[in-house]
């Protein structure tokens, strides 16, 4: 798969638990609290449409959060769920989040999740905030992991 401009992706991991159950803990919004070191707090009715209100630590100031605000632009369960911040007048910046369930098997799946910076102002987003988004995505992805093998376990 080519890189393409602008574009961070986490590592792909492996995850022994159906998608199903990756899927319920993506939309679980609630409890990302508990589970989630990169997005520490989501706040949205996941319709269409509708924003997606995502806290995330700031960088520049360690016990501080970052409030962004996108839109639900893909809610395809147990495969896709994306958001994405359009650019305004107030704001040129631009971006979407996919994050990626692919079954690999009745109780086992791959995760992944992208951030494609959009907009005039999409390479400097990428050179200032893409190694951090990238750390945070990894982190993210091995969480999403450890959260859906640890529910599944017990499950059984």
């Amino acid at each position: 798969m080519p890189e393409e401009k602008n574009l961070v992706r986490s590592l792909t991991v492996d995850i022994a638990a159906p998608a199903e159950l990756v899927w319920s803990v993506l939309v679980d919004l609630e409890r990302y609290p508990q589970w989630n070191p990169f997005t520490v707090k989501v706040e949205s009715s996941l319709r269409m449409g509708e924003p997606v209100n995502l806290y995330l630590p700031n960088p520049a100031s360690p016990g501080e959060l970052v409030h962004v605000i996108e839109q639900l632009v893909a809610f395809d369960p147990h495969r896709l769920l994306s958001w994405e911040m359009f650019a305004s007048a107030d704001n040129p910046d631009a971006a979407r989040r996919d994050q990626v369930i692919e079954a690999t098997g009745p109780e086992s799946c791959r995760y992944y999740t992208t951030d494609q910076f959009l907009g005039p102002t999409a390479d400097q987003v990428m050179e200032l905030h893409g190694p951090w988004v990238k750390q945070g995505f990894d982190a993210v992805a091995l969480a999403v992991k450890a959260r859906a093998e640890s529910l599944f376990g017990a499950s059984h």
